[in-house]
């Protein structure tokens, strides 16, 4: 199987072909997004240049204002916070669970203040949070999901992406569908996807929920006013979306070779004691963007390059440690906590499952296009679990 096949290229070729011609400049943009919202079965779908400027839109969509702050996940790739900062807000951190490694409701409810104007939540690793938990908690708050991770996984039945005021989906490299860079935003309410389009296009006047490009004769006319808000430049690029188009259109088969890894992966470290896999609960379906497991050590600091060391000599991939914890990294150390407004003090033992966590974690890789590579990296697990357990 190849990650991008005839259909991408067929769909970019016919991209060119259009000449970024005004007139032609949306057509792939307008499909995708027409299509992306019908498989999430919401009315809206908007393309983004990335998965951060999705968040930093929504966030803006949803009228969280400079100094407001915003509950985040400390363990995951640091876009969430980072994209509260550009908002001109606070992140504010959450502890995870110990077993899921997902963001937790009761610390959310915890850290929630009068200041609290939104709750982001991300889908770690595939693997949906506890939605309904995290919205009796939340009460009226907007749920802003952060999606990049998670592509058909579902939660009690549902579609992960159907859950908050706005859902943000990735399309960066590593990412179930991908384009290179690319991001999508979608949501069921009007005033919000309005709002989103706008902020996303430089704050133009004639572009909607479903309106993505302002059009020859606008620009045409001397007397029109583009910008009506403040906005940015946002948008997915014509090239990017026709390869987004291929991609969805492949969805359920990228998707499923992942699956398909785990699989082999569940069974590579089934009886072994010393990795514990991310815990899936019942009702839940992960999408595995990562097989992740917890180095059951005391020792984490000398275990994990051990237990790397033994996985590379015995044939296997390189692997990926958890990200620092966002509010470890110096960003956060060196500058946010001197902030003005910023209460929450980024010290040790903020949140201690996520640390706990976070040096004990092996990201596998699931995206092998061909199962026997998969099958052998499985093998050259179970062997080195063996090893290290003897």
């Amino acid at each position: 199987m190849k990650r991008f096949g005839d259909l991408e290229r067929k769909y970019v070729l016919e991209a060119l072909d259009n000449e970024f011609n005004t007139s032609l400049n949306n057509v792939f943009n307008a499909r995708l997004e027409k299509l992306f919202a019908e498989f999430f079965g919401v009315k809206y779908a908007i393309g983004f240049v990335n998965g951060t400027a999705t968040l930093h839109t929504a966030l803006a969509a949803c009228g969280v204002e400079r100094g407001d702050e915003v509950v985040v996940p400390p363990l995951t790739m640091s876009s969430p916070a980072i994209s509260v900062l550009q908002n001109g807000s606070v992140p504010v951190f959450a502890d995870v669970d110990k077993e899921t490694f997902n963001i937790l409701p009761q610390s959310i409810e915890k850290v929630t203040t009068s200041r609290t104007k939104a709750i982001m939540p991300v889908a770690l690793y595939g693997l949906s949070p506890d939605y309904d938990a995290i919205r009796k908690v939340t009460k009226k708050l907007p749920i802003i999901e952060d999606n990049a991770e998670c592509f058909l996984g579902t939660y009690k039945g549902k579609l992960v992406g159907t859950f908050g005021e706005f859902a943000s989906f990735s399309f960066q490299a590593s990412k179930h569908l991908t384009t290179g860079e690319g991001g999508m935003l979608v949501t069921d309410n009007e005033e919000l996807a309005d709002k989103a389009r706008k902020f996303s296009c430089l704050g133009y006047a004639s572009v909607s929920s479903k309106k993505g490009k302002i059009s020859r004769e606008d620009i045409q006319d001397p007397k029109y006013s583009r910008h009506v808000s403040v906005g940015f430049n946002y948008r997915m690029s014509e090239v990017n979306a026709a390869v987004a188009l291929g991609q969805l259109e492949r969805a359920k088969e990228l998707v499923q070779i992942r699956l398909d890894v785990a699989k082999m992966f569940d069974q590579a470290v089934k009886g072994f004691s010393s990795v514990i896999p991310q815990k899936v609960p019942a009702g839940y379906v992960n999408s595995y963007w990562t097989y992740v497991v917890f180095l059951n050590t005391d020792k984490p600091e000398e275990d994990w390059y051990s237990f790397r060391k033994l996985f590379l000599k015995n044939g296997g991939d390189p692997y990926y440690a958890a990200w620092k914890l966002s509010y470890t990294e110096p960003l956060f150390q060196d500058t946010i906590q001197k902030m003005e407004g910023v209460w929450q003090r980024y010290e040790k033992g903020l949140c201690p499952n996520a640390e706990y966590l976070q040096p004990r974690l092996i990201q596998l890789k699931t995206n092998y296009w061909e199962l026997d590579d998969a099958k052998r990296q499985a093998e050259i697990l179970n062997k080195t679990l063996k090893e290290w357990e003897s």
